[in-house]
């Protein structure tokens, strides 16, 4: 395998026209290529093809199992969906997205390209997260706005061994002689250690094109923070940072290591968190979060105290807030996802907003007018990434229809205020879901009904199964 390090950037990435022919003229060792399905877990799933059948799928001749978007996180099917025997395990047409091809910099004459599936009248399925991103994108786009997005994502690189009780581990330091401990944050020498990773990382970044702005040593040993640039293509956002977490899986393959996305994989070190920073342009280009409000400041104004008032950033920011209760089993799916939800941890717990301040869910980062955006931090990096941001964009919907105020922005600690607070437990995210008005609405009924059936099916699940802490605390002491 060609060494990652030695990739000639220039002559990989996508397909200028974003047509199939361009591409593999562009590309002719290419033999065979990765059809990258997410599925509601933001897990990729689908099937490897070679090129005859890559050609039949552009053509609308493939199909693929519904299923995709009726599994649970281990790949089960969840009976419940609808969508398994109710319809005989059906195929429904497969689409493939042209621009999404990329080379593959870590399997020599392998690429890959991203879709998801249709209806049987060839409209975009109902359960699709990419489609849905896409729709949500254009309903902004008919009021005249155009979401800027970037996603940045945590991860733990670790040591490839697990330790004696199965569990993963850190690396042995170098420098330390012995494993971390401590959190040693934003520290370069951090990187040093790990710079082989790092720099095959880069390499296979810059191979399919993802645009990397910046990464940091994070507060935990082994934690990592790699912030993705914007782009004025809501779905290529979602794209990116599906692409980078297997480029970080990949890399950490190539280097011997191990690398995880859990939202909390060890229990006294923080979590990993998927934040998304994302400004609304009018046709113009310009950015309509640093609009003069009813008192005539602008954002600036407002981060010295005077608050959003009737701005166009105060309506995104309220809708934001009511919709944040329901959409929390979007932004944590599964039964980890709720040990990084905890006070005085940078994970929000409230709905809460502010200028310049990490405690709060809906952060305004100090910066330019021109810069001027939300940073939304709910969600870990085990989420979806294109449920997350659809749920960040039919609330951002529901505030432009609303017209609502958020409220004061919160100055100091958050997490010492007393206010509404949002489900921190999977039982309680999965009822505020199923209970929700805004999300049905926007989302859709369907898509609700389905994504509520497939988590609580794992739930119900996890729920059935005795774990080792309850035999050693329970079963000679009771």
């Amino acid at each position: 395998m060609t060494d990652p390090r030695e990739i000639d950037v220039d002559a990989t990435g996508p397909a200028e026209t974003g047509s199939l022919a361009a591409f593999l003229d562009d590309e002719p060792l290419v033999e065979s290529v990765e059809l990258l399905l997410p599925d509601l877990g933001g897990i990729i799933r689908g099937k490897r093809v070679g090129l005859d059948e890559l050609r039949a799928a552009f053509a609308g001749e493939c199909c693929f199992t519904s299923t995709l978007y009726a599994l649970d996180t281990t790949g089960a099917n969840v009976d419940r969906s609808g969508l398994v025997w109710e319809e005989g395990d059906a195929d429904r047409p497969l689409a493939l997205d042209p621009a999404s091809l990329r080379v593959i910099p870590w399997r020599e004459g392998r690429a890959q390209v991203i879709g998801g599936l249709l209806d049987f009248d060839r409209r975009p399925f109902f359960a699709d997260p990419r489609a849905m991103v896409r729709r949500l994108g254009d309903e902004l786009a008919a009021r005249g706005l155009r979401p800027v997005t970037a996603l940045e994502l945590e991860f733990y690189l670790l040591d490839e061994e697990l330790d004696e009780r199965g569990l993963p581990q850190h690396a042995v330091s170098r420098r330390l002689g012995r494993r971390p401990r401590d959190p040693e944050v934003f520290l370069h020498e951090r990187f040093e250690e790990v710079e082989d990773f790092f720099e095959v990382l880069e390499g296979y970044c810059a191979a399919q094109g993802l645009p990397v702005k910046g990464a940091l040593s994070e507060f935990a040993p082994g934690q990592f923070e790699v912030n993705l640039g914007h782009v004025d293509d809501v779905v290529q956002a979602c794209d990116d940072a599906l692409m980078f977490k297997r480029c970080v899986k990949a890399a950490a393959r190539a280097t011997g290591r191990r690398t995880t996305f859990m939202a909390k994989p060890f229990e006294d070190s923080s979590g990993n968190g998927l934040h998304v920073h994302m400004s609304l342009v009018d046709r113009a280009g310009r950015n309509v979060f640093t609009e003069a409000g009813a008192d005539g400041e602008t954002g600036a104004g407002a981060e010295a105290g005077v608050g959003a008032g009737g701005t166009m950033l105060g309506h995104v920011v309220w809708g934001l807030q009511q919709a944040m209760a329901e959409s929390v089993l979007l932004f944590a799916p599964n039964a980890n996802s709720y040990r990084r939800l905890t006070p005085r941890s940078y994970a929000p717990t409230a709905p809460t907003w502010g200028f310049n301040n990490r405690t709060v869910a809906l952060r305004i980062p100090a910066g330019p007018d021109a810069a001027r955006r939300v940073e939304h931090r709910l969600a870990g990096a085990d989420a979806n990434p294109y449920l997350v941001t659809a749920a960040i964009l039919a609330g951002m919907l529901h505030g432009l229809e609303g017209r609502g105020d958020p409220g004061p922005a919160v100055t100091g600690n958050a997490y010492e205020r007393r206010q509404r607070t949002l489900p921190t437990s999977w039982a309680d995210a999965l009822g505020a879901f199923e209970k929700g008005r805004i999300l049905p609405q926007i989302l859709g009924e369907r898509f609700c009904r389905l994504y509520a059936a497939c988590r609580r099916a794992e739930y119900d699940r996890f729920e059935a199964h005795v774990t080792p802490l309850e035999y050693e605390w329970y079963m000679s002491s009771v």
